[in-house]
């Protein structure tokens, strides 16, 4: 009976860890091999903003903007820069913003006085703030 139990159990978990990795998967790739060793972690401001690109995040402690995009490879001026691929814990639409810690990979060079583009890995430590209308 144990045997049968440790054994659903382990079944239970290999589908449930399987599910997971499946559904962090991009679409589109952010980190390639090209631009990893680019990528670092910033604490930051992901918000929805009005113009190009849509979504903007703020490196808290700095006068940084980024500009969101899903990856390197789409056209920064069609669709993606109003609805960029973004993690799944991450919430950001028109009157939110989402403070956290993000995996951020530079799509080009910073320059100064410039937005610079960038997508977003991955991210964790979320928190959403809804703002007052």
């Amino acid at each position: 009976m144990k045997r049968v139990l440790s054994f659903l159990i382990f079944l239970l978990l290999s589908c449930c860890l399987g599910k997971e990795r499946a559904a962090h998967q991009r679409k589109i790739a952010c980190k390639i091999p090209t631009n990893a060793a680019s990528c670092y972690w910033a604490r930051g401001r992901l918000s929805y903003y009005n113009g190009t690109p849509a979504f903007r995040l703020w490196k808290v402690g700095t006068h940084r903007l980024l500009g969101i995009y899903s990856g390197p490879s789409v056209d920064r001026y069609g669709e993606d820069n109003e609805s960029p691929e973004l993690p799944q814990n991450v919430k950001v639409g028109f009157g939110e913003e989402s403070f956290g810690l993000f995996e951020v990979c530079p799509l080009e060079p910073e320059r100064d006085g410039a937005m610079q583009a960038a997508c977003i890995e991955t991210a964790k430590n979320i928190f959403v703030q809804t703002l007052d209308k």
